[in-house]
């Protein structure tokens, strides 16, 4: 069941009541649940479940639930299973055939999504890109022609690397969105360019704090252009130095040359 991402006030009836009337409480981190419960005057006991529990915690939750149990899953902040802990342990319950009815409420990602003004007819949710710098960069290339938006999380410390990574990988005229500490006190949404959102974090400390939502437009139509772009730089850099393929690139495809520079060393760093 969800629980609010930020601002308590998000926390719905039912769930509330779920809370008071299961046996147990499986979270995420039980002292952050315990201060959930405690703002509410809720009881129930809580168990810690995550996914990397070992089996036997897992098991005695399973032992719990075939004994009777009423057990509420839930994580830190926001719905379990979405980038967060749970799905080894409902997939073992629905195989238990135990019953699992999902209590909605609060996600990070369709708050963003909900306040970006992005296209929203269509959208691909990649959770937390790789930490390593060539695994995140792999990922982002191989949605570099992804026409749906594409919504990510990402840690603090890590967002202005990432933002710069997007803005090398798929153009630093890509609309995007980062929404920063939805519903709570200094929540931030700010709609610009990559190359706009790489140059305000770069400058405002503030903006690599809390917690992140990247939204980004989704390719256009013409985004083949883009991905003939890289194949012609890839081509050019197995024969030529980065800069004159860069260069050259840019001559036959009609592109940015910085921005094909920029992308070949992308590429070369691999």
């Amino acid at each position: 069941m969800a629980t609010p991402i930020g601002n308590l006030g998000d926390m719905v009836p039912r769930a509330l009541e779920v809370l008071q009337q299961a046996d147990w409480v499986a979270a995420e981190d039980t002292r952050h649940s315990g201060r959930l419960l405690a703002h509410f005057n809720i009881d129930t006991p809580l168990l810690p479940y995550h996914d990397h529990s070992d089996a036997k915690q897992a098991s005695r939750i399973l032992d719990l639930l075939a004994g009777g149990a009423d057990i509420a899953l839930i994580s830190d902040a926001g719905t379990p299973l979405i980038s967060d802990p749970g799905y080894r342990l409902v997939r073992a319950a629905r195989q238990a055939g135990v019953e699992i009815v999902p209590v909605p409420g609060p996600c990070a990602a369709i708050v963003a999504l909900s306040a970006a003004g992005l296209p929203s007819d269509r959208f691909t949710f990649e959770g937390f890109p790789p930490a390593k710098p060539g695994q995140r960069r792999k990922l982002l290339e191989a949605l570099t022609s992804e026409p749906r938006t594409l919504i990510f999380y990402e840690a603090p410390h890590r967002v202005l690397a990432t933002l710069e990574d997007m803005a090398v990988i798929f153009g630093r005229e890509r609309e995007a969105v980062l929404a920063r500490e939805l519903t709570k006190t200094h929540e931030t949404v700010i709609q610009a360019t990559l190359a706009e959102l790489v140059e305000m974090v770069r400058a405002d400390a503030n903006q690599q704090r809390g917690e992140i939502v990247l939204v980004v437009r989704g390719a256009d139509a013409d985004g083949a252009d883009d991905t003939e772009q890289r194949r012609v730089l890839e081509l050019l850099m197995a024969e030529l130095p980065v800069k004159q393929a860069a260069a050259l690139a840019a001559k036959i495809t009609g592109g940015s040359k910085n921005q094909l520079y920029q992308l070949a060393l992308t590429l070369k760093s691999r």
